[in-house]
């Protein structure tokens, strides 16, 4: 089948989804609506929702309907104590080590927070490259561009040789059509059906064997 490239989601992917971390942080995108762009504390959460589901993210909405300034809301709504959420993760670290293809992180987020995240886990040096909300400007996942870009950053592999992980069905269903192998990390979706799930990352070899070995029947469909 040939050498695959695996692109891996950060946040709610490489650590559990009920870890604190993302609450925390939209916590702190809330209080970057009311208390630094004066939107009225009872309008957030809906506004924040409304932007997540047309933009792809909420930086992506408030930039497009505020002008915000992207690299101040990155600072800001990243402000969190992860080591209160994280910690090493030897288990996750010797799986991941143990597949010998390329592996990119592919996130939302921004570089600086993926390299947080990844050090305190035990991570730093697992992945070859971090492919960030920065570089994909002025798109994010799950437009279908994201997927464009972050093929091309990681030097033209394709598509049918990459395997991409993520938390969020609606990014699977985007990397599926541009032909992406996908694998989901978490419960079921109906929406992303082509893709085995998979409660916690660690389970990875249990749908993607390491060492060559043959992979899923599902990521083929």
């Amino acid at each position: 089948m040939g050498e695959l490239t695996l692109f891996i989601d950060l946040d709610d992917t490489l650590y559990p989804a009920d870890s604190g971390v993302w609450q925390d942080i939209r916590n702190r995108i809330d209080l970057y609506m009311r208390d630094v762009l004066g939107i009225p504390a009872a309008e957030v959460p809906a506004l924040r929702h409304e932007l997540f589901g047309r933009y792809g993210t909420t930086l992506r909405g408030l930039e497009a309907t505020m002008h915000v300034d992207t690299a101040d809301y990155l600072r800001f709504v990243h402000d969190v104590p992860l080591t209160r959420y994280l910690g090493p993760n030897p288990e996750l670290r010797r799986i991941l080590a143990g597949y010998p293809e390329r592996k990119f992180i592919f996130t939302n987020g921004d570089r600086p927070h993926a390299l947080r995240v990844l050090e305190i886990l035990g991570l730093s040096d697992i992945f070859e490259g971090i492919i960030d909300i920065t570089m994909l400007s002025p798109y994010c996942k799950p437009m279908l561009e994201a997927f464009d870009i972050a093929l091309e950053l990681a030097g033209n592999p394709r598509p049918q040789q990459c395997v991409f992980i993520d938390d969020a069905p609606r990014n699977l269903v985007a990397a599926h059509s541009r032909h992406f192998q996908t694998i989901l990390v978490g419960p079921p979706d109906p929406a992303a059906s082509f893709a085995p799930a998979i409660p916690r990352l660690v389970e990875l070899p249990s749908v993607l064997p390491v060492n060559g070995g043959q992979i899923v029947e599902a990521l083929h469909e």
